[in-house]
């Protein structure tokens, strides 16, 4: 008997092979997705744990924030690039589900984060997310969640237009590319509750700014925002 298990496990992994997400590798555990090698080489801030980090100061004096994160730092052609396309936009939602309870698992450790009382992601305009299957703010925010015990609002602020790309515009421009184009559509959700407002990867800040100033308007809103990566770039 067990050496037909070995036996159907072994033509199991031949034809539905487990590989690690990152390398290819197959020496990894059936319930991981990247295998330790690869998660050695994500390059973590631990922003989570520091007040005034870099992520941080790029809202001062733009919004009033409570605590603000990333998880990875991010860098062309990098380990992280590769997951993170392929979470966006190759469907595997698995990634970003995985990404999420990392997070999660993170601000547990920091009294930083671990008082928030609900997620919002940064929305997609709805024809984009239609296009792509889902929202990757809010596969995010599931996979946070899961590990908070916290809710979930995906209806408190929507995303009026299409947004032309960020990709090579200065600060100026990505303001003035955004400006406008949220709008708060259930602020009693939100009233008087700590919001973390979630979104893949940070840059300049621009649309998270213009989405957390909407945010803003609902009374006693407490404001924190954390995202995957973090591009200086």
């Amino acid at each position: 008997m067990v050496a037909l298990k070995n036996i159907l496990h072994s033509l199991e992994h031949v034809f539905f092979p487990h590989i690690c997400a990152g390398c290819g590798s197959d020496i990894l555990d059936p319930s991981q997705l990247i295998c330790l090698h690869c998660m050695d080489r994500l390059p973590e801030t631990r922003f989570h744990m520091h007040a005034n980090n870099p992520v941080e100061k790029i809202f001062w004096g733009r919004l009033p924030l409570s605590s603000v994160s990333s998880h990875y730092y991010f860098s062309k052609d990098s380990l992280l690039q590769h997951l993170m396309h392929e979470f966006k936009y190759n469907g595997k939602k698995e990634l970003g589900e995985f990404f999420g309870r990392q997070m999660g698992n993170a601000f547990l450790q920091s009294n930083r984060f671990r008082f928030v009382d609900a997620l919002v992601p940064l929305p997609l305009f709805a024809r984009r997310e239609r296009k792509r299957g889902y929202n990757q703010a809010t596969v995010l925010c599931e996979g946070i969640a899961e590990t908070m015990n916290l809710p979930l609002l995906k209806k408190v602020i929507q995303r009026n237009t299409h947004t032309e790309t960020q990709t090579h515009k200065g600060r100026l421009e990505r303001w003035k590319n955004i400006e406008g184009k949220f709008t708060l559509v259930d602020d009693a959700a939100i009233r008087n509750r700590h919001i973390l407002l979630v979104d893949d990867v940070i840059t300049t800040g621009a649309t998270l700014e213009a989405c957390g100033m909407e945010l803003l308007k609902a009374n006693g809103v407490k404001l924190s925002i954390a995202t995957l990566a973090y591009t200086s770039s």
